[in-house]
């Protein structure tokens, strides 16, 4: 792998071949690979499933194609529906600030840019953001090749770079500490589209002149922070790729299964003297016209069908199911969508990905403190995670304390569990005019 350290060593004219090259490499990492198997897995074209070829052996053992069997290739989208819920589960509600005008500060789109690095940094197992003086720009690791310190793990420079198809241009820009450069591969010639510039132009504004920059800036630090899934620094696809492959095998073996024992087969009796020919041709005809005529005398044929063995293939499907939704501590919905759920059976349904969504958290909090820095911002995010609540015993929990609670609380929060929250103001002053009303008749009376 390339390094910040061989970046510093290359000379300037030689930097567009060393972007080249640490691409080029870049595609060969294990980070990489993983990360574009698991895009696969997010787009339910799972790898294993889609790769998996039915296979007939010869009598000498030889391997050859089966042609002739039913081969169905589904795919599930386990992958897809648990990191979506791991992420939107924090960041579904968006980001809560102490100051007013972070959010205008940080750009319209930031929240946007924030769940979508999230849900590739989940994929992926990192994904980067690129403060760009008033907006934050997202990319994931399919499409950046960070360049590390090998004295303090720091990110200091970095290659983006994409393609549309093979035959067609490479584009790629190198960010370094003091700038940043673009350029382009087409027809195997190398062209600088722009020269290294800086991260702020300053400019001034004037009637005479119009706009004119006057000055050039960078930022304190590399402007790249990245995003980490986890602890751990990997892709989530990694430990459930294995459990997510048995099931689309077994579930697609499964229907192969059902489609050939759906085929009625004959045998026929004292007729040994029908070859492979007559035999196919027997079968023709019965599929054809359904009927047929047998020469040989004595000669008895039998229809024949296969019930295909279910019971066993459930049951591992099931264990497969819930094996996925544990080793992933995600939230199955089935467990809490049958029957009345109580209130602790639901918050305990919920722990297991509360607690594996606290340690994502941290990255998140650690990447936006990195953006903030960036910015010039001083805040600090805070985040409200969705979750399903049984209403009507939440409710009847807060009317029991509402003798001990002000009457604007207990309305806002019957109000929030009911989704009626944005009408909380109106209701309350409602209350305040009808007891105003009471009062006045009292006084009259």
């Amino acid at each position: 792998m390339y390094t910040y350290q061989d970046l510093e060593k290359t000379n300037e004219r030689d930097k567009a071949e060393f972007a080249r090259q640490v691409i080029t490499n870049h595609k060969q990492t294990i980070p990489y690979k993983v990360a574009k198997d698991a895009d696969d897995y997010m787009r339910q074209m799972n790898t294993t499933i889609m790769k998996y070829k039915k296979l007939l052996y010869t009598v000498t053992g030889k391997a050859v194609p089966d042609t002739y069997s039913a081969n169905y290739k589904l795919t599930s989208n386990f992958f897809n529906r648990i990191i979506t819920q791991e992420n939107q589960f924090l960041l579904g509600n968006g980001v809560m600030w102490q100051n007013d005008d972070t959010r205008e500060r940080l750009g319209d789109d930031f929240e946007i840019k924030l769940q979508r690095a999230g849900k590739w940094a989940l994929c992926g197992g990192v994904s980067f953001g690129f403060w760009n003086v008033d907006h934050v720009e997202v990319f994931p690791i399919t499409e950046f090749v960070p360049l590390w310190d090998e004295e303090d793990g720091a990110l200091k420079a970095g290659v983006r770079f994409w393609q549309i198809d093979a035959k067609k241009p490479l584009r790629a820009t190198l960010y370094e500490l003091d700038g940043y450069t673009e350029y382009m591969w087409k027809e195997g010639k190398e062209s600088v589209l722009k020269d290294k510039t800086p991260y702020k132009l300053l400019i001034q504004k004037s009637e005479a002149d119009g706009e004119t920059i006057y000055a050039f800036e960078n930022y304190p630090t590399f402007p790249i922070v990245p995003l980490w899934a986890n602890d751990l620094h990997q892709s989530e696809l990694i430990g459930m790729r294995d459990n997510i492959d048995a099931y689309d095998l077994i579930k697609s073996g499964f229907c192969n299964t059902v489609d050939e024992a759906s085929m009625i087969y004959w045998t026929i009796q004292n007729a040994g003297g029908m070859d492979d020919v007559d035999l196919a041709k027997f079968i023709e005809r019965m599929k054809t016209v359904h009927a047929s005529v047998i020469d040989d005398d004595g000669a008895k044929a039998e229809s024949h069908s296969i019930e295909a063995p279910y019971a066993s293939r459930e049951a591992l499907l099931d264990r497969l199911e819930k094996d996925i939704y544990k080793d992933a501590m995600a939230l199955n919905t089935d467990t809490i969508a049958s029957g009345a759920t109580t209130a602790t059976q639901i918050r305990a349904s919920y722990e297991p990905l509360n607690n594996k969504v606290d340690d994502y958290e941290y990255q998140v909090v650690d990447f936006i403190q990195g953006i903030l820095t960036l910015a010039g911002i001083e805040d600090t995010p805070t985040f409200t995670r969705s979750m399903m609540i049984n209403t009507q015993e939440e409710v009847q929990t807060v009317l029991q304390a509402s003798q001990y609670l002000d009457t604007d609380y207990v309305t806002t929060k019957i109000l929030n569990l009911l989704g009626d929250g944005d009408k909380a103001e109106e209701v309350l002053k409602n209350i305040d005019i009808e007891g105003a009303d009471r009062f006045m008749n009292e006084m009259n009376e």
